[in-house]
């Protein structure tokens, strides 16, 4: 699935737009036992209670595709009598009506989902039926399939936090009553997937919140999926890859490895208005070796994290914008800058070096200059102004820039000179 067809299912959350069919949910205690099962029609549901859930549905399908949002193929053996997939098939063909398979499902998360403190199952059943679109993307008045899923959220039950509050029936500030709240969604999927705007019952969309930690347990026993990396897992493996070769909190280290982001920073294709998104970069494990090379890490070092890149990759190779982190890229380039100025200013101070040891003549006008002229532009300024000289482009013109205070005065060729 891509970021439209997930936005597709996402706009349809709203009041006017909203299909969901049933909605089912358990309530289950640190201890993992029930204490509520409950299955409503939604569109009966008060108004507070439907945007309340709607609210819920919807953040299963926040965040960024790869990373908070994942694909997650079944492999042949779920798809198989007694599989996960099957299960699920069975489960979306009840209409979420069958108490039995239900209340299996609930035991299913339950045994597979590891979480310290109280949480909340929901399941909402939903068949959308889907409009075919032109090569423009306008709708037609005519389906062209009914994708039928069901969509699940797992949302944390937390006490809320003491404090005071006005006890109306003693008419007096007291300590606030606590309660029990639902919080959004930690966990979720969407089954089937909806891939090219139809039903993929191959593959279901995973959601995680955290995309440092996501419930792999979940995605491999208790969904039956294999277990994928999430975009933000794949840029701190990677770092932790390069750093334990290069070593870190060194100033070489560091500078070494915003190179390498900026080097694969440089392989992401700039996006231009008004045309089709262009295919990410998919990372190989000799172009990780060509960017290595390019930020300066020796063969022997480039070899190992070549070996341990394609060791903890080779299942799913990253896209090149999943290692990036732009923070790092923007600070190196603030870092180059300031080489830059350093080096010109060093440049700049040995040009001064070099005049003041050449050979002095008188002139016509009786000043003192250098006996060999070699330069177009000769400056002597005060030790403690040549530190403040640099260079700038002004209108196309290169030109020196020497920081004046007001009680500053200045010579040009022996003449005074009020700036």
């Amino acid at each position: 699935m891509n970021k439209k067809e997930v936005a597709e299912l996402k706009r349809r959350m709203k009041k006017d737009a909203c299909t969901f069919t049933r909605l089912c949910g358990c309530y289950v205690d640190a201890d993992h036992n029930k204490i509520v099962s409950f299955g409503s029609t939604f569109l009966n549901l008060e108004d507070e209670e439907f945007y309340k859930y709607l609210e819920i549905a919807k953040k299963v399908l926040s965040g960024t595709v790869g990373n908070n949002l994942l694909e997650l193929p079944f492999p042949m053996a779920e798809e198989e009598a007694g599989g996960k997939q099957q299960f699920l098939l069975g489960l979306r063909e009840s209409l979420l009506k069958n108490d039995e398979l239900v209340d299996t499902f609930y035991d299913l998360v339950i045994q597979n989902y590891s979480y310290v403190g109280n949480y909340l199952i929901l399941i909402f059943h939903d068949a959308y039926d889907v409009m075919t679109k032109t090569t423009d993307n306008n709708k037609l008045d005519e389906s062209e399939e009914v994708y039928e899923y069901l969509l699940c959220a797992i949302c944390p039950v937390t006490l809320t936090k003491p404090g005071l509050g006005y006890r109306s029936e003693e008419n007096r500030i007291g300590p606030r009553v606590r309660d029990w709240v639902v919080g959004a969604p930690d966990t979720g999927f969407v089954f089937p997937a909806f891939t090219d705007r139809s039903t993929d019952i191959h593959s279901l969309l995973f959601y995680t919140r955290d995309a440092k930690s996501p419930h792999t347990e979940f995605m491999q026993d208790g969904l039956g999926c294999d277990v994928r990396l999430t975009a933000t897992e794949k840029k701190l493996t990677f770092q932790s890859i390069v750093k334990d070769v290069i070593g870190e909190d060194d100033e070489k280290s560091d500078a070494i490895f915003m190179d390498i982001q900026e080097n694969i920073n440089n392989r992401i294709p700039v996006v231009l208005e008004d045309e089709p998104e262009p295919e990410p970069v998919t990372l190989t494990a000799s172009a990780i070796c060509e960017v290595l090379n390019e930020s300066g890490v020796s063969e022997e070092q480039a070899a190992l994290i070549e070996k341990n890149y394609t060791s903890v990759f080779e299942r799913e190779l990253p896209q090149a914008d999943q290692l990036v982190d732009p923070k790092l890229v923007e600070a190196n380039g603030r870092r180059k800058e300031k080489l830059d100025l350093i080096h010109q200013v060093e440049s700049l101070k040995q040009q001064l070096d070099d005049t003041r040891a050449l050979p002095l003549e008188e002139s016509e006008d009786g000043e003192d200059v250098p006996a060999v002229k070699t330069y177009d532009v000769i400056l002597r300024v005060k030790p403690e102004k040549v530190g403040q000289i640099h260079s700038q482009v002004i209108n196309g013109q290169k030109c020196l820039i020497i920081p004046m205070d007001e009680d500053e005065h200045a010579a040009v060729n022996g003449v005074n000179t009020t700036i």
